[in-house]
């Protein structure tokens, strides 16, 4: 899986840059978190594309796990682009309860995620 760096505000972020989905679960996250500590990155930027559908299926525990160890590791993460559709409300609440802390953002562009996690920056 290839990952880049961008810089941001004094901040650096790995990005994933692939075609179709690089995270299915929790070995795909812990490659991901391994691939910051390489890249000395603070954080790690993933588009929904990236994303198992079942990651936005809050019942397959997928996302949870996920975010639990990007919390645990002490990683930011950004998930960036519009998630897909999911009937009720458990997913509109993890994005707006993640939003309203540090370590998860879910953003609709770059510019906003970057911003979410190192815009706090002098």
């Amino acid at each position: 899986m290839d990952v880049g760096t961008i810089e941001h505000n004094g901040g650096r972020a790995a990005q994933v840059i692939a075609d179709g989905v690089a995270l299915h679960g929790v070995p795909d996250a812990l490659d991901l978190l391994a691939r910051c500590w390489e890249l000395d990155a603070a954080a790690l930027i993933l588009r929904v594309e990236h994303c198992t559908p079942d990651f936005f299926r809050l019942r397959t525990g997928i996302a949870g796990d996920v975010l639990q160890k990007f919390s645990t590791y002490g990683l930011r993460l950004a998930i960036v682009g519009d998630p897909p559709a999911q009937p009720g409300r458990s997913l509109a609440d993890l994005i707006r309860e993640s939003n309203a802390g540090r370590q998860v953002h879910f953003a609709p562009t770059l510019e906003e995620a970057l911003d979410r996690l190192f815009g706090d920056r002098a």
